[in-house]
Formats: structure tokens, C-alpha cells, sequence
């Protein structure tokens, strides 16, 4: 059931877009950083912006969930060029996986080299507390399990291989980066490290498939986040990623816990300044040359 053709989200349809924003703005971003649920305000720190609502840019999607503005923001952040996407596409709004990861591909045709993920998160882990931000050392692809991944259809190789290692997906010196820019700023009892799940959504999970999760080794799950990073990684960028914890994945009959989206955006409110303030000071630490200053 693979396409014929990528016809979307081909090379030629991505360089199209690609060109079109290099042509509206002189910001040439070496990073871009994609805002997850309530954590738009990560945008609102760039200097001397240029924004473009997504309907208004030829071939790319449309954000259908509230906590997801619709803009693609570029400036400078502490003096460094980035671009930053506020809200993202997810499975669970009908789009082909290859659409949604779009964006991904453009921001590697206008000269970006380092992409910066976050996401809200149900805590699978036990020690994880509802306001914990979770550096991503790994991902489970449940979709990719059953099929669903960005790469599948026929393969560009001016993007990149076939078949593309994924053991390396989340760059190990940003970790650490981000681990020692945390203690600087005092963030050591709510930064956490851990494996990402994502799910299809938008029915959050069941008990059991929580606890499922958990026993697979999966610390935090979500609907976003992975697809992005395996094309991400697929063209040669290098990929990190954070998770807010929003609230506690319900495992127990007992509990009367129930998860809903407004917790998600709430506790992203509460602790968005300082996730805001690890990704900015992170961002004047990253090189143009992906060297770390």
C-alpha cells in the first residue's frame, strides 16, 4: 500500500517551499525548535521576527489544535539565527505521516543543522512528578511497529539512505548540554532523562496499555515527537528533544485520575519560562558549525 509517488512531500515539492521563505526573509536559522502543547511562547523570544502563518505558506499543513498557534516565527535568539515552528501535526489530525514531518525536510533545505523538539508527556515513570522536564535519550515508534513510518515510500537520496541508523538519534552532547545547562540554572530536581512513546492518539491511553508502556521501558508517552526526529535524522541533522511531564499516565483501577488536554496546557504554562530559559541558554551554547561554544 506504499505510494507510487511522494507527491506532497517530494524533494522538488519541499525546495519549492524552501525557496519561497528564503526568499521572504534574510534569516538563514541553523536551528529550528519546534514548540509542543502550551509551550508556544518559546517563539515569542526571538528578536526582529518574521512570521508566517502556516496557511499563508505554499504546500504546508494546517494546525488544528488548540495550544498550537499556526506560525512558523524566524529571528534570532541571543543573537543566533533560528526559526521556530508554533505547533506541529500529529497523527491524529488525518494527515499522511509524510506531511506532517514536511517541515522537517524544509528546514534542512533553508540550512538548518540542529533541531530542537519539545512535547507534553503522560509520566509513565513512577519517579516522575506532573511538572518534570524529561530529556529524551531514546524513543519507542509505536506507529513505526504497525507500519506507519515518515521514510516509508520511495526514498530521495538527496535527502538521505534508505535505510538510515536510528541508534544515534538523539545527539549525546546536547543531552549532556542540557543536563549541565539544568544544574547551572538550578533546574537539578525536576530534570529528568528517559524514553519517549509515541502513540497515535488522540484517545489517550488505557490502563493497560500504560502499564503495557511502562513495562517495555517507555518513561514518558505522547503523540508527537518521533516522526520529526527520524527525518530529522534522515537528512542529517542533529536531533534534541524534551518532554514536559503534564500529567501522570493512570495506572490503577483504584485511581480517579482522568487526563485531559486542559492539565496539558495548564502545567505547560506553570513551567514554560523555564523550560523556555534551558532551550535559550542551550541555543547561545550551539555553534553555527554544530561545535559547541
Amino acid at each position: 500500500m506504499f505510494p507510487e509517488s511522494n507527491k506532497g512531500w517530494s524533494y522538488e515539492d519541499c525546495k519549492a517551499t524552501a525557496d519561497w521563505l528564503l526568499a521572504q526573509t534574510d534569516v538563514r536559522p541553523t536551528i529550528a525548535i519546534v514548540c509542543g502543547s502550551g509551550m508556544g511562547g518559546l517563539a515569542d523570544m526571538l528578536k526582529d521576527q518574521v512570521v508566517f502563518n502556516y496557511k499563508d505558506i505554499p504546500n504546508f499543513p494546517q494546525s488544528t489544535v488548540h495550544g498550537h498557534a499556526g506560525r512558523l516565527v524566524f529571528g534570532t535568539l541571543k543573537g543566533r539565527p533560528c526559526v521556530c515552528m508554533q505547533g506541529r501535526f500529529h497523527l491524529y489530525e488525518g494527515y499522511p505521516i509524510q506531511k506532517i514531518t514536511l517541515p522537517i525536510r524544509i528546514f534542512k533545505l533553508i540550512g538548518v543543522e540542529t533541531v530542537m523538539l519539545t512535547n507534553a508527556a503522560g509520566g509513565l515513570n513512577q519517579d516522575f512528578k506532573v511538572g518534570d522536564i524529561m530529556i529524551i535519550r531514546d524513543h519507542l515508534n509505536m506507529p513505526g511497529f504497525a507500519g506507519n513510518n515518515p521514510l516509508a515510500g520511495l526514498n530521495d537520496e538527496r535527502f538521505g539512505v534508505r535505510f538510515p541508523c536510528m541508534s544515534d538519534a538523539y545527539d549525546r552532547d546536547l543531552q549532556q548540554m542540557a543536563m549541565d545547562v539544568g544544574q547551572e540554572l538550578g533546574y537539578g530536581d525536576f530534570l529528568k532523562e528517559g524514553v519517549y512513546c509515541v502513540l497515535g492518539g488522540p484517545s489517550f491511553e488505557t490502563i493497560a496499555e500504560a502499564r503495557m508502556l511502562h513495562k517495555m521501558g517507555a518513561d514518558a508517552v505522547g503523540m508527537s515527537t518521533a516522526p520529526e526526529v527520524i527525518v530529522a535524522r534522515h537528512c542529517g541533522m542533529r536531533v534534541f528533544a524534551l518532554s514536559l511531564i503534564t500529567n501522570k499516565a493512570v495506572m490503577d483501577y483504584d485511581s480517579e485520575e482522568k487526563a485531559n488536554h486542559e492539565d496539558v496546557l495548564q502545567t505547560g504554562k506553570q513551567r514554560a519560562e523555564q523550560l523556555e530559559r534551558l532551550v535559550s541558554t542551550m541555543v547561545t551554547k550551539i555553534e553555527h558549525n554544530n561545535n559547541y561554544a
